[in-house]
């Protein structure tokens, strides 16, 4: 067997072979905890082999889908561990969907069973799947060794539903070859030495590409099941934590706690952030007042390329996210598939060697994703809008689908949300495009209040500071965003509050 350094160093392994090889060379050491206790090495060893002599026993066979409906604790993370042993695709899938939706992906993925924990087992009474609870996990699972699984780079690894809350789920195949680059390129982020806080759900692909390295170099992951800002801090002091991936929301709560600076957080040595736009003020403010490195990543969960920022290394930076990491190509195109000059606002397409197989079962949702250059070669579109400055640094606009065309003018809500957001009784906003009779569509903005706040000063306040074309014709209190569970203002949510009140 290789050691883990040496199989890290290999063009193809697998995160199966690297768990056993960190049993071997550092059995004692705590792989990962959650709010009820901890494993070591050795021991998720072992629970990865009985899941997977578990499934092989009940007819599962290598290919398949392994539903896993959880909140993040170390049963849910050893199961879609044992899964992969037994080289089954593992499919989490988000407790916060409807039970219709939550149906729908079990059904999608083609999963003969699905693992439960109690707090979920009445959202699946209308599955056909074969449940098994995580609370009875070492009940269910023998105490044997499973029949060795030849994995190869195409195999699936697991299926990332991207939208589990509102409209249609799409399963996002990514492969073992996929999730291999994930973990060989993280050779200079010290995972091997990791705390790593993971406040954030394991069905998003944010959580796994903190998560997976962590495992695969042999750090400790130390899971929070429900994120609360002062809990966390709490945590990450307790645990001497060095090392998390949060989305901006998470950051603001925290960075809000009045007494954010009593925490003891000078361990932390790499902090990143991904998921959803980013204020550049408070990306500073994490880069004031809490210690280690800031890096904002940006990508999607379907592959294409990534870009990085380093906010501590560029602080005239904050604005944008940053360069395409090595061995990643972005390019900007129009509507009609052409590239836009250089400084032109276009719509992103990437590639790179991490990027999906395809929608599970959706052959056209797949091609429709797809963008092929002169030479043939494959990008994924990030649905995104932005252009590249002078110094080759990205600046994201706003999502394709939210840009609001008024007037023949194009307005991108961000630029909207960055102005209301700087109102003193703001606390936090989105911006949304309704139809317009008069201009196709007009922008209209939601806030949440802190302070005496006052919807129509508020208005007047920022249409002021907006251009003429840009001004909100409405705006909206309300109580809180609706956000999904990483963060992303649900904005389709946000128009059909309007059109229920219309």
């Amino acid at each position: 067997m290789f050691a883990a350094q040496d199989l890290l160093a290999t063009e193809f392994g697998t995160l199966p072979e690297l768990v056993s090889a960190h049993a071997l060379e550092r059995p004692e050491k705590i792989a990962i905890a959650d709010d009820r206790g901890a494993i070591d090495y050795a021991t998720l060893d072992r629970m990865m082999d009985r899941i997977a002599a578990g499934l092989q026993r009940d007819g599962v066979v290598q290919g398949q889908a392994v539903a896993i409906l959880a909140h993040p604790s170390v049963a849910q993370a050893c199961v879609f561990l044992g899964a992969l042993r037994a080289g089954c695709v593992a499919a989490p899938i988000a407790p916060s969907a409807t039970p219709g939706a939550i149906a729908a992906m079990i059904a999608d993925c083609g999963a003969p069973i699905v693992f439960v924990d109690a707090a979920n087992t009445g959202a699946i009474e209308c599955v056909s799947a074969r449940a098994v609870p995580l609370e009875a996990l070492d009940g269910w699972a023998p105490d044997t060794k499973p029949k060795p699984a030849s994995i190869a780079p195409e195999d699936g690894f697991n299926i990332i539903y991207s939208s589990g809350t509102t409209g249609t789920p799409k399963g996002i195949v990514q492969s073992h070859a996929m999730r291999w680059q994930h973990l060989s390129r993280n050779s200079a982020a010290g995972f091997d030495t990791a705390v790593t806080m993971v406040a954030t759900p394991l069905y998003s692909n944010t959580t796994l590409v903190t998560f997976l390295p962590t495992i695969g170099w042999g750090g400790t992951a130390v899971l929070i099941a429900k994120f609360d800002a002062r809990r966390y801090v709490e945590l990450a002091q307790q645990h001497r934590a060095t090392h998390t991936m949060l989305v901006p929301v998470q950051y603001q709560r925290i960075m809000a706690l009045a007494d954010f600076d009593a925490f003891d957080l000078s361990s932390f040595r790499f902090k990143t952030c991904t998921s959803a736009p980013f204020p550049a003020a408070l990306k500073a403010d994490v880069v004031a007042r809490w210690p280690g490195l800031l890096v904002e990543y940006y990508g999607m969960t379907e592959g294409g390329a990534s870009c990085a920022l380093n906010a501590t290394a560029h602080p005239d930076k904050l604005h944008t996210v940053g360069q395409p990491l090595p061995g990643h190509e972005i390019r900007l195109i129009d509507d009609d598939g052409h590239e836009v000059v250089p400084g032109e606002t276009g719509e992103v397409v990437g590639r790179s060697g991490a990027m999906m197989t395809a929608y599970h079962g959706r052959a056209e949702a797949t091609r429709e994703a797809e963008w092929y250059d002169a030479q043939g070669n494959r990008y994924i579109r990030h649905g995104d809008l932005a252009r590249f400055d002078a110094d080759g640094f990205l600046v994201l606009m706003d999502r394709k689908k939210d840009l609001i065309i008024s007037g023949g003018f194009n307005i991108y809500p961000s630029d909207l949300e960055a102005v209301l957001a700087q109102h003193p009784d703001v606390a936090d906003c989105a911006v949304v495009g309704v139809p317009s009779e008069t201009w196709g569509e007009t922008p209209v903005g939601f806030y949440v209040a802190q302070g005496d706040a006052d919807s129509a000063a508020i208005l007047a306040w920022t249409n002021a500071k907006l251009g003429k074309t840009q001004r909100l014709a409405a705006l909206h209190a309300v109580g809180e965003l609706p956000r999904s569970a990483i963060g992303k203002v649900l904005k389709r949510e946000l128009r059909d509050t309007l059109k229920a009140g219309a």
